[in-house]
C-alpha cells in the first residue's frame, strides 16, 4: 500500500523534516511578500532572513540559530485577518503559520511541524482554488484541479528527494532551486 503524502511527511525525521518544510516555505514565501507589498504591512525582510538562517543551518549544522528570537520576530510580522479585507491575507497567514511551525519543529516543541507545513501549503492551494472559482467546487473538483495536482506532485517529489539525500550545501542549493524553478508560488503567483 502506498502511503499518502501526509503519512509520508509524518515519517520524516530530524533535518529531513526541516528540509522538507523549508522548501515548501521557500515556494510559498512570495504569497507573503506580495501581501506585504500591496498592503504595506509587516517586515518581509525578517521572513527572508529567518528562512536564510534555516537554509544555512541545513547546509552546515554547526551554524548557530537563536530559534526563539526568530520565532518572536516572525510572530510580530504575522498579519491579523480581521485587519484586512483582501484575499491575500489568507495565504500570507498560512505562510506565517508555516514558518512558526518550522521553527517549533527545530526547537523540538512540535515534532509534527513538517506535517503542519505540508497541510498549510495544500490548504492554501485549496482555499485559492475555491476563492478563484466561478462556481461551487466539491472535494473531487478541487483534488482534480491542475494547481492541486501540481501541489501534491511537488510534495511527493520533494519527499523522494529529502528521504534519499545527504545533508549539506549541495542538497540545500538543489532544494532551493526546486522550490523556485517553476517561477510561481504554490498558489500560482509569479516569483519575482
Amino acid at each position: 500500500m502506498k502511503l499518502n503524502t501526509f503519512a509520508r511527511v509524518r515519517e520524516l525525521q530530524d533535518w529531513r523534516a526541516v528540509a522538507f518544510a523549508a522548501t515548501l516555505i521557500e515556494r510559498s514565501l512570495p504569497n507573503y511578500l506580495l501581501f506585504c507589498e500591496l498592503c504595506e504591512f509587516g517586515d518581509p525582510a525578517q521572513y527572508r532572513k529567518t528562512l536564510d538562517a534555516v537554509w544555512a543551518w541545513l547546509a552546515d549544522p554547526k551554524q548557530k540559530l537563536n530559534l526563539s528570537v526568530h520565532l518572536e520576530k516572525i510572530e510580530v510580522a504575522t498579519p491579523d485577518t480581521a485587519d484586512f479585507d483582501n484575499y491575500g491575507v489568507y495565504p500570507a497567514v498560512d505562510l506565517c503559520m508555516s514558518m512558526a511551525a518550522l521553527l517549533q519543529l527545530m526547537m523540538g516543541d512540535d515534532p509534527q511541524g513538517a506535517v503542519v507545513v505540508s497541510k498549510l501549503s495544500q490548504g492554501s492551494v485549496e482555499a485559492y482554488i475555491d476563492a478563484s472559482s466561478e462556481e461551487e467546487l466539491d472535494a473531487k473538483a478541487i483534488k482534480d484541479h491542475p494547481l492541486m495536482q501540481w501541489e501534491v506532485a511537488f510534495q511527493n517529489e520533494l519527499l523522494d528527494r529529502v528521504t534519499e539525500a545527504k545533508r549539506g550545501p549541495e542538497l540545500t542549493a538543489a532544494l532551493k532551486q526546486m522550490a523556485l524553478e517553476e517561477g510561481i508560488s504554490n498558489i500560482g503567483l509569479e516569483i519575482q
